[in-house]
């Protein structure tokens, strides 16, 4: 869950105090949270994360509080059908299995959330194991009963081409938290006033490019419209396992693209993972609605993956 950062920042932040974990571990219907959704609690009452999106927050809470003090850890179900369906339940229709756990060695290890961070900064996905009949955690497969939450690498957006439509695409990608680098070698396009708070790389794209390394949760999508800038990059983007690869520009330039890019040694089926005309067909018009169909594609691409 890429939208687990600010819990595992806060997992290390207040090591070593009492703490309390709560996961969804099951999900039906209309769900407000997926699987694998964390809520840290701290002694003192504060936490980060969601499990619910507010429905039963509180009630998680008072569960932290309990399992904090000392008590076992607990796995939890909310519906629309319980007794106080609108006081800690789900009006929405939806019915989520919550667990919440000790964060000590009898629970989830705090080494944990060292061991996640560090694959997650590597570009490793990690698969932390919890026995659901005695809430303990840890990379071992067991046997019985278990839940695997899956932490994927941090998602990532790489931006070639400094332009209009990307500047828009860039500040979406901060909302969906993704990270985001802007590559262009033309230094009167990249900019900081144009691009405040994001990740300037002015290097040639391929050579950018491959020195980030793109992954399965990395999307490389062009902008610039000039073949010398844009076609380095895609053909460096399709030669890594990255997760979405797009470009800017009608089906017209797409097939003379097709065709640069084979006689550069792409195969047929490289080609056919370049996402052009980029993005989600909403009949967008201007740069921000371009930019939202582009991520609206990207966040797509990430799901089909997972």
């Amino acid at each position: 869950m890429s939208d687990n950062d600010a819990v595992i920042a806060a997992a290390r932040d207040w090591k070593g105090a009492p703490l309390a974990l709560a996961t969804v571990v099951s999900t039906w219907g209309s769900a407000p949270r997926p699987r694998g959704s964390h809520m840290i609690v701290h002694q003192d009452g504060r936490f980060e994360g969601s499990v619910s999106g507010g429905c039963v927050e509180n009630d998680i809470l008072t569960t932290a509080a309990e399992v904090i003090a000392g008590a076992p850890f607990q796995l939890k179900r909310y519906g629309v059908a319980d007794a106080a369906a609108w006081e800690v339940g789900l009006p929405c229709g939806g019915e989520i299995a919550v667990m919440v756990q000790p964060i000590a060695a009898d629970g989830f290890d705090p080494e944990l959330f060292d061991r996640i961070a560090e694959a997650r900064g590597e570009g490793r996905a990690l698969d932390v194991v919890t026995d659901l009949d005695s809430g303990q955690s840890s990379l071992r497969p067991i046997e019985g009963a278990a839940f695997v939450n899956r932490y994927d690498p941090p998602r990532r957006l790489l931006i070639v081409g400094a332009v209009q439509i990307a500047q828009a695409l860039a500040g979406l990608a901060r909302e969906l938290g993704i990270a985001t680098t802007v590559i262009d070698p033309r230094a009167r396009f990249l900019t900081e006033e144009r691009f405040p708070g994001v990740a300037l790389d002015d290097r040639w794209p391929d050579e950018a490019v491959a020195t980030l390394r793109p992954d399965p949760a990395t999307a490389v999508v062009t902008l610039s419209h000039d073949t010398k800038i844009d076609d380095p990059a895609l053909q460096a983007a399709l030669a890594a396992p990255t997760g979405y690869v797009a470009a800017l520009g009608s089906r017209r330039s797409h097939a003379a693209r097709r065709e640069r890019l084979a006689a550069l040694g792409v195969s047929e089926t490289g080609l056919d993972r370049i996402d052009a005309p980029a993005g989600i067909d909403i009949g967008a018009i201007g740069p921000a609605e371009i930019a939202l169909s582009i991520a609206a594609a990207m966040v797509g691409a990430f799901h089909d993956r997972s």
